[in-house]
């Protein structure tokens, strides 16, 4: 009798150090994947600030010849303004990722537009800003991809159970990814930005 006591004893200790060491592996699991969606956000956030830092040249060599588009470089600085004031942690994601979406466009516009001013384009200064805003842009894309793809491994351990469950005791929720606004989809009309 005093051998099976100590059977369903051990049983029951072994069961449990074994669901102790189970929750603590989905748990240390879901911190490393909302700290690498951190880690991803931050460095759009470290890409996104070199844009802004670069946006202001590159309106500033811009609007010397521009005078037609000044309705276009007024917004593309309102927007850096409200961009460059956001905080950069995760509450502001949504926002941070529309007003991205929203410069990004804006920008667009401004690259074709910079099409319909010959002198403008020609210039060395301004072939230079462009080629490093190019540049920047492809920077913030391969930060996306990584955000995304960090994002992506964080909603799968919210949504699927067992972790789920670890999830929502602490509070961990799913993170938005970053994805092309209806304005990036559309595309550009050129025909607007030459003179007629």
């Amino acid at each position: 009798m005093e051998k099976m006591y100590f059977d369903t004893n051990m049983i029951i200790i072994v069961a449990l150090v074994v669901i102790l060491v189970l929750l603590y592996s989905l748990y240390y699991s879901l911190i490393q994947k909302k700290n690498k969606v951190k880690e991803a956000f931050s460095s759009i956030d470290v890409q996104l600030k070199k844009r802004y830092d670069l946006i202001p040249n590159v309106l500033f060599i811009a609007n010397k010849f521009m005078e037609h588009e000044r309705g276009l470089l007024e917004e593309i600085t309102k927007l850096r303004a409200q961009a460059a004031k956001l905080p950069a942690d995760m509450g502001n994601a949504e926002q941070k990722i529309k007003l991205d979406g929203a410069i990004a466009g804006k920008m667009g516009q401004l690259m074709v537009a910079v099409e319909n001013y010959p002198q403008l384009k020609s210039d060395q200064t301004m072939i230079q800003a462009m080629q490093t805003y190019n540049e920047q842009e492809e920077h913030i894309a391969a930060a996306r991809r990584f955000y995304n793809s960090a994002v992506l491994e964080l909603n799968n351990a919210v949504e699927i159970f067992p972790s789920s469950l670890v999830a929502a005791m602490l509070s961990i929720k799913q993170m938005p990814f970053f994805e092309a606004n209806e304005q990036e989809r559309q595309s550009v009309d050129a025909s607007k930005y030459f003179n007629k």
